[in-house]
Order: C-alpha cells, then sequence, then structure tokens
C-alpha cells in the first residue's frame, strides 16, 4: 500500500509541476533545490506585478494625446495664446470624443471604470484563486490584461471615436487586473516562513514602483508612433510575462516536490486570501467572522479608511501626473507627451525610497501608527509647495516630486504590507484563518474604493482648477493621518511607559 500511495504523490507532484521547471530538472538531470526554487518565486512574482502596475500606468501617460487643450490657466507663467499654441504644437490635436470640452471628465470616467471594477474584483479574486490552480489563475489574468489593454491600443487603427468601446474595455481590463495582488502575495507566502518575510517583502514590493515607471517609460517611448502603440506594447508585454508564470512558476513547495528549509516548515501551506495579511498559526481553527464584526478587530478600521485616503491621493498621481505636468508650463515651457511621461517616472522613484524608509523606520521604533501618519502629514506641505513652485524651475521640479513620491507612496507601502502583517497576528483573532480573508477584504477593498474616487475626481475637478485637486489631496493626507490619531496616542504612550520602565529600574 505504501508504494502506491508513494507512486500517487509522484504523479500528483508531476502534473502540477511547471513545464518550465519539468524541462530544467530533465535537462540537468537532477532536482531544483529550495532555495532555487525559492529564487524562482521571487523573480517570476516581481516581474508579474510589475507588469500589472506597467500595463495600468499606459493610461495616464495617452491622456495627453487624446486631450491636449486644456492647459493649466491658474498658473500665468506664459500668456493664454501661447499655452493654447504651445499645446496644439507640442501635444497634437487629440482623440474624439476626449479632445472636446468635457475630455478630462470622460478620462476620469474612464479611470472610475476601472478602478471600480477592480476593487470589486478584489473581494472575490481571492476566493476563486482558492479554489484554482494559482498558476493557472494568476496565467489567465495576465493574459486577459494584456488582451483589453491592447483592445484599447486598436482603437488606434480603427479609427473608433465610440466613448463606450473605450469604457467597456478598460471595465474588463479592470476585472482581469484584480487577480494579480491576491495571486502574487499567496505564492510569495507559500514559500518563505514569516520569520524572512519582512525583509524580503520590503524589497519585493518595490515591483509597484517598479512596474510603473518601466511602464511610464515605454509608453512614453511609443507614443510618437502613436498613442495605440502605447498601449499595444505593454499589452503584448504582460501577455508574455503570462507565458513565463505558466511555464516556471511553482506555486507553493509540495506541488514541485520539494522539502521545506527547516526555518520555513513553521509556515505550512496557506490559502490565497489568508496570505494578504498573514500565515496561518499552528492553531487552524474558529469559524468565519461577520464583516460587521471583523470592522471591529483592534486596528482594522482605523488603517482601512488611512488607506482609502492614501490610495486616493496615490492613484490620482498614478493616473494624472503625467497629464498635469504636459499642461503646465515649466520655467515658460511646455513638456511634450513623451518627456511629461518620463519626467513623472521620478514620483514612482521617490516612492520606492519611501517604501523602503517607512518600512525600517517603522521596524526600528516598532511603531507603525507613528510612521504612517508622520508621513502623510509630512506630504501636505510637499503638495504644497509642488503646486506653487514645481513650476519655476526643472531642477525644483524635479526634487519635489521625488519627496512628494517618497511621503505618499510610504504609508501606502507600509499598510498594504507590514501593518496588515500586523493585523493579522493581532492577539483577538487567536489563530482563526477564516477571519483573515474577511480582514484582507475590509482593508484592501476599502483602499480600491478610494483609488478609484480619486481620479474621477480629479477629472472632474481639473476642468476648473488644477490648484483646488491639490487642496482636495491635501486635505485627503490629513484626513488619512486623522484617522491614525487614536493608535498614534497608544504607540506613544506604550513607548513613554517604556522609556519610565527603564529609567525606573536603572
Amino acid at each position: 500500500m505504501g508504494s502506491i500511495s508513494e507512486t500517487t504523490n509522484e504523479s500528483t507532484t508531476r502534473s502540477t509541476k511547471p513545464p518550465g521547471i519539468k524541462y530544467v530538472e530533465c535537462t540537468k538531470k537532477s532536482n531544483i533545490s529550495f532555495k532555487s526554487h525559492q529564487a524562482i518565486v521571487l523573480i517570476v512574482t516581481f516581474l508579474a506585478y510589475a507588469s500589472y502596475h506597467a500595463t495600468r500606468k499606459t493610461t495616464s501617460i495617452i491622456k495627453s494625446a487624446l486631450d491636449p487643450q486644456s492647459p493649466d490657466e491658474t498658473l500665468q507663467s506664459v500668456s493664454f495664446l501661447r499655452r493654447s499654441n504651445a499645446l496644439s504644437w507640442v501635444l497634437g490635436n487629440g482623440w474624439a470624443p476626449f479632445n472636446g470640452s468635457n475630455g478630462t471628465v470622460l478620462l476620469g470616467d474612464l479611470d472610475l471604470a476601472f478602478l471600480f471594477i477592480y476593487a470589486v474584483g478584489m473581494f472575490f479574486s481571492g476566493h476563486i484563486g482558492d479554489r484554482m490552480n494559482l498558476r493557472i489563475f494568476l496565467t489567465i489574468g495576465m493574459v486577459g490584461t494584456g488582451l483589453f489593454t491592447s483592445l484599447f491600443g486598436l482603437g488606434y487603427w480603427a479609427n473608433i471615436h465610440m466613448f463606450y468601446y473605450y469604457l467597456v474595455v478598460q471595465m474588463a481590463a479592470g476585472l482581469f487586473q484584480s487577480t494579480g495582488w491576491p495571486s502574487v502575495v499567496a505564492v510569495v507566502g507559500n514559500w518563505f516562513g514569516k520569520s524572512k518575510r519582512g525583509l524580503i517583502m520590503g524589497i519585493w514590493n518595490a515591483h509597484t514602483s517598479v512596474g510603473n515607471i518601466s511602464g511610464s517609460l515605454i509608453a512614453a517611448y511609443f507614443l510618437k508612433y502613436g498613442w495605440g502603440w502605447s498601449m499595444v506594447v505593454p499589452g503584448l508585454m504582460i501577455a508574455v510575462v503570462g507565458v513565463v508564470v505558466f511555464m516556471f512558476l511553482p506555486v507553493d513547495p509540495e506541488s514541485v516536490g520539494v522539502d521545506r528549509d527547516e526555518e520555513d516548515t513553521e509556515s505550512p501551506k496557506k490559502g490565497l486570501t489568508e496570505h494578504l495579511l498573514t500565515p496561518k498559526t499552528d492553531t487552524e481553527k474558529g469559524s468565519p467572522v461577520g464583516f460587521l464584526e471583523a470592522w471591529r478587530i483592534p486596528g482594522v478600521a482605523p488603517f482601512a479608511f488611512c488607506l482609502f485616503f492614501a490610495k486616493l491621493v496615490a492613484y490620482t498621481f498614478l493616473y494624472w501626473l503625467p497629464f498635469y505636468i504636459s499642461h503646465t508650463a515649466i520655467n515658460g515651457q511646455y513638456l511634450s507627451s513623451t518627456a511629461a511621461g518620463n519626467l513623472s517616472t521620478l514620483f514612482d522613484v521617490g516612492g520606492v525610497v519611501g517604501g523602503i524608509l517607512a518600512g525600517h523606520i517603522s521596524d526600528r521604533l516598532n511603531a507603525r501608527a507613528i510612521t504612517a501618519a508622520s508621513f502623510t502629514y509630512c506630504a501636505i506641505p510637499a503638495l504644497y509647495l509642488y503646486r506653487s513652485y514645481g513650476h519655476i524651475s526643472m531642477p525644483v521640479n524635479i526634487i519635489l516630486m521625488l519627496v512628494i513620491g517618497m511621503f505618499v507612496n510610504g504609508p501606502y507601502a507600509l499598510i498594504t504590507t507590514a501593518v496588515s502583517a500586523d493585523l493579522g497576528t493581532h492577539k483577538s483573532l487567536k489563530g482563526n484563518s477564516k477571519a483573515l480573508a474577511t480582514v484582507t477584504a475590509i482593508i484592501d477593498g476599502t483602499g480600491s474604493i478610494g483609488a478609484a474616487i480619486g481620479p474621477v475626481l480629479t477629472g472632474y475637478i481639473s476642468t476648473q482648477s488644477w490648484s483646488a485637486v491639490f487642496t482636495m489631496l491635501m486635505g485627503s493626507a490629513f484626513v488619512a493621518g486623522l484617522f491614525l490619531t487614536k493608535l498614534v496616542v497608544a504607540e506613544v504612550t506604550e513607548k513613554y511607559q517604556d522609556l519610565r520602565s527603564v529609567i525606573s529600574c536603572n
């Protein structure tokens, strides 16, 4: 009986092992080690989610080509006539229906449709992925994303000027995009124990900014050949990476028949949605918590609402920064869509620094709320300075953009990684993995709703004044910090008590 069982297990492993892994092992005539599998997981998932963000960034780059005739009239650095002539010469005449008087509103509606479907899809993707092979699920999501991103670009050659065509395509793209985050986090969690996850996830989380930067550069480069290329090329690229995922991504050690390292044995295989917070504990027990009950878990509500406003600010920059740059004269000169797209990547460079810095500071201080709140409050004067003085010269614009990226993306990255992990280990959960999925849906879903609202509000408000847009962003950053006030006070009190204890002992 034992031999029959072993044969069955070997057959199951062979059937779930990725084809690329099989080929490599067949070529080298030996099995790939556990460490090598971990390296493959990190590289493939990093490329996968970076490609998701690269395709997500493309629409922000082509906005100035679709609607070039909406200059920023609130900064009187050059005359209105010069602004209009300069925009026509640099950006072209646009693309109907987006080049009309309500062009920015229509572009904002596209962002809302995409992000709303994305937010809703996040609540369901985890549960669907739990019932599928994650390698297959992620491949379907990436190929589907590539297909609909390319279909948006095909409107350029097909001469499509119907708004609802682009609206439906964006909604479908948002649905497939929602498969990315829960899938890659779950796979990484399957391969790395809790003792190593903090450092690894901190570095790995740079995929968001790397994807934004690469997407901006690629889309901006191909914009000179026609905006359709700026959509089709990234769409084809994510489809290719999706094939790489299908060929090489091992979902977990059991699927490829390798033994975990000793330090990783405390992290058994976990479901997809549970990974978005923390690994399960050894006590896999408890019944599902209700939606309202999950909101009452300490820390969930304040960080969920903080993420709502933090992502509102971050995604407004993600979707509108290149457009804003191309429509605002810097030192009296307008930038082309390509140059504006390239310049906007500095926001994400600052975001990489901010994410790493926020994580490092919060680790050293053991104070997540203090760190997140401090970054959000610092973002307020940074936003004001960028709006007021960013147009003076290129060096000033670059420096302020880096600073904004650091303070805006810092708390966003912190909450979606380290903070979520902390909440997953809260004593009130008592190892209940069925509560973790609900908590995850609340935090990520709430943040994604904010991400959907910010860009569409910008589409409407910017038609009146970009200064009003920045006022909205500063107000959102302030509210994000306010939601953490109670947690900040608790952390400060704890630090003060610890300090008094140390002093009294000495």
